[in-house]
């Protein structure tokens, strides 16, 4: 199946993607991975919740922990321009016969909840509160030093439906990965802040949340982590890594929190803001897809995922094989 033309006139104006709820099970334990190993800003905290930011973000919070009984995970948040694009998003979203149904957030404007086609949480809002600056307060950065929340990975059970869908919503395709023996997409990279992607989508059992990313200054700071989460105890916890990807040249390392919810450490991607980019193509069977040196993912990269609160995932559309590590 073809691409989708760029729609760079979209019914409202998605700015990039905000933050994440997820649901854990021990806040203690959450709160000293993605605090004190990870080096994430605590905004606020209560009995069952805890606000983070990153170094370099202005909003009040990019990810949200909140205990439950168990791990799964809740909204991916998305920033529009204004107030009037939430109302044209409201219209939008119920044009299509999708649930819309507005909701108190702490610490933002209204908002409003819905589900892509897929069933996939989405929560959109246009202003959040604002924080002092802290990006200069060099004394606060520890842990793997992350600057800001960079994108979502979600298993799709149809990636090309669920990019025809991104596509209405101003969401552009950067980098894909194409099965050469149905022309079918087994993965697709999407962005609306001028990164390599917001979203992306990968071939799976879904939806489901494949993984949260944070952008840091350097690879340094990614061995920087690997050498603290050897030795503090996290070390069944490092997945993947660290590497290079293929797709969007970022170097990258994969860990699982205490939830076993993924986290993506990630920099040195590039610049996508010109509107005529044309999108890079990859076989799935391209060795260097997955990494540029070669080395292919482990299987659980392709078979874990949280799971979406209330939403059931189903098998995949498409049954192609990847190439996975031995």
């Amino acid at each position: 199946m073809p691409l989708p033309k760029p729609n760079l006139y979209p019914e409202f104006n998605i700015v990039r993607l905000s933050h994440v709820e997820l649901a854990v099970t021990d806040l203690a334990r959450s709160r000293a991975f993605y605090v004190d190993t990870l080096g994430l800003q605590v905004t606020d905290e209560t009995s069952d919740s805890i606000y983070l930011r990153a170094l370099e973000e202005r909003g009040h919070h990019c990810i949200v922990l909140k205990k439950a009984g168990a791990a799964e995970a809740h909204d991916l948040g998305f920033k529009l321009f204004s107030e009037e694009d939430l109302d044209k998003a409201e219209h939008f979203f119920n044009g299509k016969g999708l649930p819309v149904e507005w909701v108190e957030r702490p610490y933002q404007s209204r908002t409003f909840r819905t589900r892509d086609p897929h069933g996939i949480p989405l929560e959109f809002y246009a202003e959040m509160e604002r924080l002092p600056p802290i990006h200069q307060k060099y004394a606060l950065y520890h842990g793997v030093k992350p600057l800001r929340i960079d994108h979502f990975n979600c298993f799709s059970p149809n990636v090309d439906e669920s990019v025809a869908f991104y596509n209405e919503l101003g969401f552009r395709v950067t980098e894909y990965t194409e099965d050469a023996s149905s022309g079918k997409l087994w993965a697709a990279w999407t962005h609306r802040k001028g990164g390599v992607h917001d979203i992306a989508f990968t071939n799976g059992i879904g939806p489901r949340l494949h993984h949260v990313a944070f952008w840091v200054p350097t690879p340094l700071n990614i061995i920087d982590l690997l050498d603290l989460m050897a030795t503090t105890g996290y070390l069944p916890n490092i997945e993947r890594g660290p590497g290079r990807h293929g797709i969007s040249n970022a170097f990258f390392l994969y860990v699982r929190d205490p939830d076993n919810h993924r986290i993506e450490i990630y920099c040195s991607d590039y610049q996508t803001v010109d509107p005529d980019l044309e999108p890079i193509k990859w076989d799935l069977k391209d060795p260097q897809r997955q990494t540029l040196w070669g080395a292919p993912a482990p299987k659980s990269w392709f078979e874990e995922g949280s799971a979406f609160a209330g939403v059931a995932a189903r098998q995949p559309d498409l049954t192609a094989s990847p190439i996975i590590a031995p």
